[in-house]
């Protein structure tokens, strides 16, 4: 076999295998079109705890999920009121059906943050607000959370009509109580978020806004809420109520410079003119055309590099845009073993969609080599964690009996019930040392 197509093998092959434990937020949808599985999603890089909850009230993972403070390098374009619609899998590639297991009940929310780029912006802090939240309908007995699942895993929401335009993370939030009556309580968070630009001449922005994280504590009745035993009193959902749109509470930055020059159009997170297919946030861009043996064997070399990087830079969601760019490089391959050096062959797949792309510089111009090669800043290349001083590295987020916090997604530290975290909750008092660090 071809040493560079069978270390491509390897790649596919040694890529972690998706694991179901939860949730996990994986495609955004604007007016009922899929953006692409990943595509301007920030998410977990690790499939094996892609959808894993995130337990530590007070971690930056509370803002966007794990891995959620790097930005990925698309931003999707939406225009004024439009509608977003975000997708929960049980799977995070979709292999097996089912949006959340059926024991996590829970409230859903949506909120949105206004940055001054959607990519750069580590998401965490101020300027959070709510613009949707649903909690649990007395009328139909069911949470928002089984209300997901016959919607087949997805949360929609109206983006206010007054909201002004420019570069927005758009937030959904799922919260499972079904281990919050628990001695510690675990409240179970499942937060992603994407990244857009809004079109709209509005100028309204919410006054009324949070930081995440800090807008919901473990002492909040909100994620202490028993609903075995429900008490009488309604539940309400953690932070402040959804913004409605035309708000008394709102302030007007038609007059700030910093904003209403900078932001009247998208200039980050395009996709490239000459952009051929796409997988995720990344995009692969079809070679130079060739009439010679050489330039056919340097086509061949340029296609599979580009291959390479979408496998290393695949997110949870899957590689099919990568195996369909890949059997294109074999294509060429094969014309080149043939003879054949007039090329490159008409590419079979391609899933770019019609308006996705920009003016942005391309994946072409951008390239510092002959290789045109591009990648994910967010999404790199993971492996399973490993032990650590004997103990191994906690994929659950709990600690004690042979598994320690130190280098766990969840926290380095390992609380007196046994949880990962990062908190003072957990490396403060009662922290266990031997399975992680203490302050």
């Amino acid at each position: 076999m071809n040493p560079l197509l069978f270390s491509l093998v390897l790649v596919a092959m040694l890529r972690p295998q998706i694991v179901a434990a939860h949730t996990v937020f994986t495609t955004l949808y604007v007016n009922d079109v899929s953006q692409g599985d990943g595509t301007c999603v920030r998410m977990p890089t690790s499939p094996d705890t892609a959808t894993f909850p995130i337990n530590d009230l007070q971690s930056d993972a509370m803002a966007c999920g794990f891995d959620g403070t790097v930005g990925v390098d698309r931003v999707c374009p939406v225009s004024q009121a439009s509608k977003l619609s975000f997708l929960f899998r049980e799977y995070a590639d979709g292999s097996q059906s089912g949006a959340i297991d059926s024991s996590h009940k829970g409230p859903c929310s949506v909120w949105m943050k206004r940055v001054g780029s959607a990519i750069n912006d580590t998401a965490t802090g101020s300027g959070w607000f709510k613009i949707y939240e649903d909690t649990y309908d007395t009328s139909t007995k069911q949470w928002c959370t089984e209300k997901l699942m016959q919607a087949n895993g997805l949360l929609s929401v109206d983006v206010p009509s007054d909201l002004a335009g420019g570069y927005y993370l758009a937030r959904p939030e799922l919260l499972s109580l079904h281990e919050a009556d628990k001695s510690p309580p675990n409240p179970q968070f499942y937060a992603g978020c994407a990244q857009i630009y809004l079109d709209s001449s509005a100028t309204s922005l919410p006054t009324d806004t949070v930081s995440i994280p800090g807008y919901v504590k473990i002492t909040d009745k909100s994620v202490l809420y028993n609903i075995y035993d429900p008490p009488s009193t309604p539940y309400v959902a953690p932070g402040p109520s959804p913004y409605e749109g035309n708000s008394t509470a709102t302030t007007d930055i038609s007059k700030s410079v910093k904003f209403s020059v900078a932001q009247k159009s998208q200039t980050e997170g395009l996709l490239p003119s000459d952009a051929a297919i796409t997988n995720g946030n990344w995009w692969g861009v079809e070679v130079a055309a060739y009439t010679t043996e050489d330039g056919c064997w340097a086509a061949s070399t340029n296609c599979f590099d580009q291959t390479t990087v979408c496998y290393n830079t695949a997110q949870p969601t899957g590689d099919t845009g990568c195996r369909d760019w890949e059997a294109h490089c074999t294509d060429i391959q094969n014309a080149c073993k043939s003879g054949n050096f007039n090329g490159p062959p008409a590419l079979a797949k391609s899933n770019v969609q019609a308006g996705t792309q920009g003016t942005a510089q391309s994946a072409s111009q951008a390239a510092t080599s002959s290789t045109a090669v591009h990648s994910s800043a967010a999404a790199t290349k993971t492996t399973t964690p490993s032990s650590a001083g004997g103990a191994t590295i906690s994929e659950d987020g709990s600690c004690g009996d042979g598994q320690t916090c130190q280098g766990s997604t969840f926290g380095n530290c390992c609380s007196a019930a046994g949880y990962c975290g990062s908190s003072s909750d957990y490396c403060g008092t009662g922290c266990q040392s031997s399975f992680g660090t203490c302050q």
